[in-house]
């Protein structure tokens, strides 16, 4: 994505210069996913994003790429096994931003899960979901639950379930995804905001697009226009003349941070509320995070926040599950609040609306896609483009191939898929010394950045430090320059969040570098005071966010 404060007025020109046979309005994981499709099939293809890519519901996501074990209850079979078979393929394309996690499900007398259904509904996920031999299910003792996670409640256990899940890092599944549209020729933009529709003979022909970050507007010209703005989606459609009956329903989730000197929880956890809800507890550097909630969200959209409220439903269900782990709202380290849309459903309650993916086609021409999980990004970028290229082919008489993103790496997954993914990390983390950095640092930046890790090695390498209190060590520049250069990332909470996660797994870290990064921002990207005071206060009210309720804020 190779980036800097004067790319982007290329980047600019590159989007008003050209007639693109898609653009994309939405930069998460589904806009990523459509661009990255389209652009594999040959199309010439355009994306903006009013914010940070993944700044929405992609990189605040309870960070599972999971086939939705619960929604068989629901009868959501078919979802259930597409969603379940991408499972494994996101992971052979992307095994540095997903990797496989035992999941316990702990079963208890009145609990949501019975023994015998628990069984049942395993074995019908495993086999909808075509799930690998040595990754099948197993039904445990009660001992056997107690050995794989001590701290589960012991009153009423009658054993539980092992399955297995698969943990990522959302939004470095969406940006390595970005970049490799991009590698495949896509131009894309954050901080561009679509504000209207251009229309030849009542059918939309492109968009006018504002960049946030001059104020300059753009004319973006395409055949056909997608709609994947996620929680945005019906704002977007309101901008168009044609809409139809179907709108979206919001509903909120927030997951709590806590350090595993406090929750020292050794196995992931799939585990029933009091009131019949399901959360997962999953221990990942060191933290153990906990949610997710589901209520109903009508505020903001660009900056749902933990309240109280959420907070204390989270810390009791933690006090319910794992009775001997005393952890309060002052050992909350950091949360996130995310933004789910799903499709409206009267009657339903928040957890009970189905996570399906659908796909709109107005009479202006505009296709939507709302809905959808993580999980399926992929298929719902193929459903999407498959659409475009029928109607590329009907109108314009040109023909385009099918998908072909099944068996192909993003950016930084080119390590020669997971089953060497491990002898790669070995391998980085000895050549990491030679570069001045520490085999750990390799270990963990290989891990992190795959087979794009030599760029950052190189950047380690280049950097000569500084006697100055304020300069940051090799391994934290080469993230940084990266991050810019590559990654499009044009402020601290861009860098602290979406590039690194340390803002949620790391705050000490964040606390220790926010100044140094700051002022080396400042000075590569050419800040105005004005710019550096807000992207400043952004940071630090994200950071006050993730530790004090919304609510209690003075």
């Amino acid at each position: 994505m190779t980036f800097s404060s004067t790319a982007r007025e290329e980047v600019k020109h590159t989007l008003s210069s050209n007639q693109f046979d898609l653009v994309v309005i939405g930069g998460g994981i589904t806009g990523a996913g459509i661009a990255l499709d389209a652009s594999k099939r040959g199309m010439k293809v355009a994306l903006v994003e009013m914010q940070d890519f993944a700044a929405g519901t992609s990189s605040r996501s309870t960070k599972l790429v999971h086939g939705g074990l619960r929604y068989l209850k629901q009868f959501e079979v078919k979802m259930v096994a597409e969603v379940g078979k991408e499972r494994e393929i996101v992971y052979e394309n992307g095994p540095h931003v997903t990797t496989p996690e035992w999941m316990l499900l702990p079963l208890h007398k009145g609990g949501t899960f019975g023994k015998f259904s628990t069984s049942i509904g395993l074995k019908v996920y495993d086999y909808l979901a075509g799930v690998k031999r040595s990754e099948r299910r197993s039904m445990l003792s009660v001992s056997e639950t107690l050995t794989k996670e001590p701290l589960v409640k012991k009153d009423g256990l009658k054993g539980g379930g092992y399955y297995v899940e698969y943990r990522t890092d959302d939004a470095r599944l969406t940006i390595e995804v970005m970049k490799e549209a991009v590698a495949h020729g896509a131009t894309v933009l954050n901080y561009m905001k679509s504000q209207r529709f251009l229309y030849d003979n009542k059918k939309v022909v492109g968009i006018e697009a504002e960049d946030l970050v001059s104020g300059e507007t753009v004319d973006i010209r395409g055949s056909k226009i997608v709609n994947a703005a996620g929680p945005w989606v019906d704002d977007v459609r309101g901008k168009d003349y044609s809409t139809n009956n179907k709108q979206l329903r919001l509903t909120k989730g927030v997951h709590l941070v806590i350090d595993q000197s406090k929750f020292p929880l050794q196995q992931a956890v799939y585990f029933d509320t009091p009131d019949g809800r399901m959360v997962f507890a999953i221990p990942r550097d060191g933290k153990a995070y906990v949610g997710t909630t589901d209520t109903f969200f009508d505020s903001e959209k660009a900056s749902p926040h933990m309240t109280s409220e959420d907070r204390d439903y989270i810390l009791n269900a933690i006090h319910f599950m794992f009775p001997d782990v005393s952890v309060g709202k002052e050992d909350v380290e950091s949360s996130w609040a995310g933004v789910r849309p799903l499709i409206f459903e009267k009657g339903k309650d928040p957890s009970e609306i189905s996570r399906k993916d659908e796909v709109w086609e107005a009479e202006s021409g505009l296709i939507t896609i709302a809905g959808g999980k993580l999980t399926g990004y992929r298929k719902m970028g193929e459903h999407v483009v498959d659409l475009v290229s029928k109607r590329l082919k009907e109108e314009r008489k040109q023909k385009f191939p099918a998908s072909a993103t099944k068996h192909m790496p993003i950016s930084g997954g080119h390590v020669g898929g997971s089953k060497n993914f491990q002898s790669f990390i070995n391998q980085k983390a000895g050549e990491a010394l030679q570069y001045g950095l520490s085999e750990a640092e390799g270990r963990k930046l290989a891990g992190m950045y795959g087979s794009n890790v030599d760029q950052l090695f190189k950047l380690a390498h280049a950097y000569s430090g500084s006697t100055d209190e304020r300069s940051v060590p090799p391994y934290l520049y080469a993230q940084l320059i990266y991050a810019i250069q590559e990654e499009m990332a044009a402020t601290p909470v861009d860098f602290f969040i979406r590039r690194t996660g340390a803002l949620f797994f790391d705050r000490e870290w964040v606390e220790m570098w926010k100044e140094p990064v700051i002022e080396m921002m400042s000075k590569l990207l050419n800040w105005t005071s004005e710019q550096k005071d807000k992207y400043t206060a952004d940071l630090n009210e994200e950071l006050k966010n993730a530790v004090v309720p919304v609510d209690l804020q003075s």
